[in-house]
């Protein structure tokens, strides 16, 4: 079932009733079930949401994201016992192996290299180095073919002088609010698979509390690119504005097609997820990443 991605922009009143969500703001009153929402985005500081509405959210697995003044996404929600063995689950992670954690994020950056590759290609309609680069992926990616690859992506990628920073201007505004939301998509899916949000497999900052969703959204990432490059071409505006905000938020629900079938992105994320898992257990070899075009 797809999630409904809520967002909330007004100040607003959200409290719950009979397992409904109840949203009251000076323009109007509405319901919607708890179970039909995945994701409750609040940009606006006024907003009050009461501590039973907040706790079905999460017990739902509904992942929460609070904006902060500037109305880009500053924290979340999620849940933290969303598993029936979580504490199995927490000690295979904790006990994955280095020699697997370095295969798997050299797995994680082939895929972000090729989906780089194939997005410039379909936007330039030029061939470009980028499977050559992916194939020169090492255990770990100790040669750095993603700084590489990194650096040439994002000089063919727009058509203007751009410089990809997290708190750069136009459109990094864009980008940054995409792949935030893509961050607590993804963290919720790993979250529902009953993963540590925290022990990454590649980033360790001791201040990140979202490693492992920094690393598995890796390969995603050129969904929010693709959609933002679209978003120039079609808006004037350069400033986040509701309209741009509902844009972005469909990423969510934006088609991505696994071997045998077709799923929206957030459904996606969680066969990514429960993958992950299973490669901890050693059921598997290689984390389930969907292709981002058919």
């Amino acid at each position: 079932m797809i999630k409904r991605t809520l967002l909330v922009e007004n100040k607003t009143i959200i409290t719950t009733k009979n397992l409904q969500l109840v949203l009251k703001s000076e323009i109007r009153e509405s319901t919607v079930p708890i179970e039909d929402i995945g994701f409750l985005v609040i940009d606006n500081t006024e907003t009050f949401l009461s501590i039973p509405a907040m706790n079905l959210l999460i017990e739902n697995n509904t992942s929460v994201i609070i904006c902060a003044n500037n109305h880009l996404p500053n924290g979340m929600f999620l849940n933290l016992n969303s598993h029936h063995i979580q504490q199995e689950i927490f000690k295979n992670q904790i006990d994955a192996s280095i020699p697997l954690k370095k295969q798997l994020w050299q797995q994680t950056i082939v895929e972000k290299i090729n989906n780089q590759g194939i997005l410039l290609e379909r936007i330039t309609g030029a061939k470009n180095s980028f499977p050559f680069l992916a194939s020169k992926v090492l255990s770990g990616d100790t040669s750095n073919m993603e700084g590489v690859a990194a650096n040439q992506y994002w000089k063919s990628f727009f058509e203007i002088k751009f410089k990809r920073e997290r708190f750069g201007d136009y459109p990094n505004n864009f980008l940054n609010y995409g792949y935030a939301i893509l961050r607590a998509a993804t963290a919720r899916a790993l979250s529902g698979s009953g993963l540590l949000n925290t022990l990454g497999i590649h980033h360790k900052s001791k201040y990140n509390a979202f490693a492992l969703a920094d690393d598995i959204m890796e390969p995603f990432r050129p969904i929010v690119d693709e959609k933002i490059y679209q978003l120039m071409q079609n808006f004037e505006e350069q400033e986040l504005n509701t309209s741009i905000k509902a844009e972005i938020l469909q990423i969510l629900t934006r088609t991505v097609y696994f071997k045998e079938e077709k799923s929206p992105l957030m459904v996606a994320l969680q066969k990514t997820a429960s993958s992950l898992q299973q490669c901890y257990t050693g059921d598997r070899k290689k984390i389930k990443y969907p292709k981002l075009w058919n």
